[in-house]
Order: C-alpha cells, then structure tokens, then sequence
C-alpha cells in the first residue's frame, strides 16, 4: 500500500509499504512529489533519501523530518536490527564514506577511511563507493560495498566494519553487490554483480546476476535463482523466504523464493517502472517505484 506523507519543506510525498506474505496493490496519486530514493525500514519508522539528504517519517505517514544536513549527498540507509541505529553512505568529509547515528537523528560517526575514487558519485554509471548494503543481526556490524581494492570499476568487495571505526574486515567472497543475512548470520544471500546504476535493460548475458548463498561454516556456496533473467537485491526474511528484484516478466518485480520448497512466487506486477532498491525491516519491504517509495 502506499501511503501519504509530507516534509516539513513542505512538499506532499508518497511512501510505498509491502508487506511480506501478501500481494502488493498501488494507486495512482496526483500532484504527489517523485525522486523520492533508497528506502529502508525498522517496520515501525521509514527512512528515505530526497534531494540529497536523508528524511524518516513513522510507518502510517504524516509529516517528514530531515535527519541529514550535509555538503555532500547521502544515500542507502540501514537500520540495525535493533532498529535503534541507522548507517548510511555520505560524503560530509569529501570522499564517500560509510557513517552511522541514532535512527532518530543525532551527529553522524564516521566508520570507513578510504583512499579517494576517479570515479565516486552517486550519478555516475558505476554508482557511488562504499554504499551501505545491510547489519548483521546478532552483532553491531555494518557491510558495506566498496572498491578500495578493486582495479575495475564493476567490480566490487564486500566488507563489514564495527561501531568503532576499526579496519574493516573483508568478507570471504571474491566480489559482491547486494546482500542479507540469514537471521542467525551463518549465512548470506547476495549478488556477485553490482550494476544497478547502469541503464541496461531486458539483459541477459554474463553480467546478469542470480541470488547466491554463501555458508559461512561451510564456505560453500549455491545459486539459488539460476535463472537467465536479473534476479537482485536478496532480503532474507525471519519467515524462511528471500525476497528479491527480477526482471522475468520484462520489468523489475517483488518476487519471493522458499527456502524449504525452492517455490518461486512473484508478488507485485507493475508495467510501468522497474522497482528499485528495495529493503527489508521486521513485518516490511520498502522500495523505490516510479520516482515514489
């Protein structure tokens, strides 16, 4: 469902709220303001990225309260499991950096120290450095996508880093993109591929991404979607399901998988725009759809 809210600019905005195990609807609203970017939820707060800073606004709607205030432009925040804390990627120093406050506002902490980019914008083709992509459940750790060791533009390593700004630890996968942890953090879905700020459409080649897992026990790992299409951004959920992105239908989608079953369920079937960027917290999938979230 999609629900109304505005910021304190004002400007009347809209959120889009999915909740796991139904099917999605929405409505067109007229009048309503778009570019409205990289949601994420603790399922009782929504934060969302507008005009370069980050805003929260409570799960029913109402009025939108600026978190950020910044020379440079933040992005993909993520709350920790205790939704108490929330990182984000911003560029407050000059370089894109991983940070972390309070999920109700507070001074930014810096996390990550990296060496600067050539290539490190949030409108660049590659994407930005250092994005946020989810906490571990059980210990206070952030990971992160970065390029701080990488030759090549695409690629891209995953890294987790402490509350304390220690040496991010690298994790044991040769590159990745979009990932989430199994509830326990034994294991990981995740993409190998990172190439969601490119404008590649209905693609199908070598650079089109499945869902993976990775056993951190075992170090093994498994395709879990092996399908020609682009299947992205894995959420894994407490209900035994990994929700995720694919374009099998011709347009970027909310599909589920079970864990138990391997069943494939497509739960939203816009025609229109891709769904973009979407993130899970608790009882709710948030997520980026034609300029609304």
């Amino acid at each position: 469902m999609r629900l109304s809210l505005r910021l304190a600019l004002p400007l009347p905005l809209l959120v889009s709220l999915v909740l796991p195990l139904v099917s999605a609807f929405a409505q067109a609203l007229p009048n309503t303001t778009r570019l409205l970017r990289f949601p994420a939820t603790n399922g009782s707060q929504i934060v969302f990225a507008y005009a370069g800073e980050l805003y929260t606004v409570g799960k029913a709607g109402g009025v939108a309260r600026r978190l950020t205030s910044g020379p440079g432009y933040s992005s993909f925040p993520r709350f920790s499991a205790d939704g108490a804390q929330l990182a984000f990627t911003s560029q407050y120093d000059g370089n894109t950096e991983v940070y972390v406050m309070p999920a109700d506002g507070g001074v930014p902490k810096r996390l990550t120290t990296t060496a600067t980019l050539g290539r490190d914008d949030i409108s660049d083709r590659m994407g930005p450095n250092n994005i946020v992509m989810a906490w571990q459940n059980t210990q206070p750790l952030v990971v992160f996508r970065s390029r701080m060791k990488s030759y090549n533009s695409f690629n891209g390593d995953l890294f987790k880093v402490g509350l304390d700004a220690e040496l991010p630890q690298h994790l044991p996968i040769p590159r990745g993109g979009f990932m989430s942890f199994s509830p326990d953090d034994s294991k990981m879905a995740f993409n190998r591929i990172f190439r969601e700020f490119r404008t590649w459409k209905h693609y199908s080649g070598g650079m089109a991404d499945d869902v993976w897992i990775f056993d951190f026990k075992t170090g093994t790992t498994e395709n879990l979607t092996n399908d020609p299409s682009q299947d992205i951004c894995p959420m894994w959920a407490s209900d035994n399901h990994i929700y995720f992105i694919s374009d099998r239908d011709g347009r970027m989608n909310l599909f589920s998988i079970d864990l138990a079953t391997k069943e494939t369920k497509q739960l939203t079937s816009f025609k229109d725009f891709d769904i973009k960027f979407p993130s899970i917290g608790r009882d709710a999938i948030v997520f980026e759809q034609a300029g609304y979230i």
